[in-house]
């Protein structure tokens, strides 16, 4: 089954994300994906909330694709969230507007994967980090899927920075023809290592 994709992108500093720049170039012509730069589009911070409810009405996979500042996101997205998720439309009595749909984090992280663990720098996972997310998700009725996450962008090379990107395309194109099972997905603490075990089955 086909699916549509709406990107809510969010990121202040755009033009200075050598990662972000090679992930959104990556995904420009992937059929049936809509790219939504908040910050292009609402500079000053006046979203248009009926605009943005018709966008998620038509599209039934949502990715929040943004830089992980202070262990959430850029100012403007979490002002679209708090706006366009209103209640009685998106949760709350009558508020099935986004039920059945899916969603999830697209993250570039500075720090390593290893930093986000009990023993690590940050203390906790990405996913426990996340869980504001995940329960928006919940309360709204959507399904919230595990992040695709860029770590260590303040170190990897740009052949790894690319790799990455690549990987997002490939995501992309999967969850656009509908090649997952959103049951296998859960099982995972991120797409990318879904991804990786779907290469290792072709592979072997």
């Amino acid at each position: 089954m086909a699916n549509k994709i709406l990107i809510l992108f969010a990121h202040p500093r755009f033009e200075r994300s050598a990662s972000n720049i090679l992930m959104v170039r990556q995904l420009q012509d992937v059929p049936g994906v809509t790219f939504h730069d908040l910050y292009e589009r609402y500079p000053d911070f006046n979203i248009d909330i009926e605009a943005e409810k018709v966008l998620l009405e038509e599209h039934n996979i949502i990715i929040w694709h943004h830089p992980f500042y202070w262990y959430s996101a850029p100012p403007l997205l979490k002002q679209w969230i708090d706006l366009v998720l209103e209640f009685e439309w998106a949760y709350g009595p009558g508020g099935n507007a986004l039920e059945g749909k899916t969603i999830f984090n697209c993250i570039t992280v500075g720090g390593p994967r290893a930093a986000y663990s009990r023993d690590g720098y940050n203390r906790f996972s990405l996913l426990e980090l996340l869980t504001p997310f995940n329960q928006t998700a919940y309360l709204c009725r959507m399904t919230w899927f595990p992040p695709f996450a860029m770590h260590g962008t303040h170190r990897i090379s740009e052949d790894e920075k690319l790799q990455n990107a690549d990987q997002y395309r490939l995501l992309l194109e999967r969850l656009v023809k509908g090649e997952f099972s959103a049951e296998e997905i859960l099982k995972y603490e991120y797409l990318n290592d879904w991804l990786d075990n779907i290469k290792t089955k072709i592979t072997v």
